[in-house]
């Protein structure tokens, strides 16, 4: 696969489609050097994008945190990145929404800096290994801990909050681990390092409750399934200690979709009933036409 600035297609850029391998930056874009940029991740699913809107409303918050405004409104952004999908050719495709500070102003303060907006959309398969949805991923603990609201714009999708993600995943991955599992400034569980995280205990469902970290797009809509089928989900505090009184685990996110967890350090898991239902009804409901012809046959 070539490099990403390497690629066919093209993207949305302020306002208008472009050549993909046109979509440059100047070295001394603000957000390059102060990580003032906010995203979005988004998968389409049969050529429909999967909670587009609302995907978009938080970009604008999220760059309203930031102390930016994101110069089209949701209706505009929707509009674009169904002509970003349809200018690839693309039908099952990632998404990704990008709000960043110009070039216009150097130093920390930037209210001079022109609000950038690009979507590009691309073919993206599964973000792990396929194979880990029968035996379930092998996770690890984080080093970096996800920061205190007090410090940081932890409910914004902001790219620097990202930096220590990175780290643990490149961790993670040298030593052998599909991905890493982050506490927060507590020492409490808080999520992945791209993904919010379920655990399993008599049929109950137990997850982090989403104050230091994102409430994510793909967590609620879990929640909701659950919800559906009866089972009770609470919203807690989890130490890493009461791991061992868990059964089975799973992580949520759009780019993970829904995965059950085999193991994070020394706690072991078996994927089982909850987590394959959900992923089932997650898939359904992404792909509604499919989920109504197999009803139907």
């Amino acid at each position: 696969m070539s490099n990403y600035d390497q690629r066919d297609g093209f993207i949305w850029f302020n306002g208008e489609l472009i050549p993909w391998n046109d979509a440059r930056v100047h070295l001394l874009t603000h957000a390059l050097h102060y990580g003032s940029a906010v995203f979005e991740g988004m998968r389409a699913y049969d050529g429909e994008i999967f909670k587009l809107t609302e995907h978009n409303q938080r970009l604008h918050t999220s760059a309203e945190i930031l102390d930016f405004e994101v110069p089209y409104s949701v209706a505009q952004l929707d509009k674009a990145a169904r002509e970003v999908l349809r200018a690839n050719t693309l039908s099952d495709a990632y998404v990704r929404p990008l709000a960043w500070r110009g070039s216009e102003q150097m130093g920390v303060s930037a209210q001079k800096t022109r609000i950038n907006v690009a979507i590009a959309a691309w073919d993206w398969g599964s973000y792990f290994d396929p194979a880990a949805r029968e035996k379930g991923l092998k996770l690890t603990f984080a080093k970096y801990r996800r920061p205190d609201p007090a410090t940081a714009p932890v409910h914004s999708k902001a790219a620097g909050l990202y930096m220590i993600c990175t780290i643990e995943k490149h961790r993670a991955e040298r030593e052998g681990f599909a991905d890493a599992v982050m506490l927060d400034w507590r020492g409490q569980i808080a999520e992945c390092t791209g993904a919010n995280i379920f655990f399993v205990k008599d049929g109950v469902i137990y997850t982090p409750a989403p104050d230091c970290f994102l409430d994510g797009i793909t967590r609620r809509t879990v929640i909701g399934l659950a919800k559906q089928r009866g089972w009770k989900v609470v919203e807690t505090t989890i130490m890493p200690e009461e791991l061992s009184g868990f059964t089975e685990c799973f992580i949520t996110g759009t780019a993970a979709e829904v995965m059950p967890v085999g193991s994070i350090g020394e706690y072991n898991f078996t994927p089982g009933e909850i987590p394959r239902t959900l992923k089932n009804d997650d898939a359904a409901l992404v792909r509604p036409a499919r989920a109504k012809v197999a009803a139907a046959g």
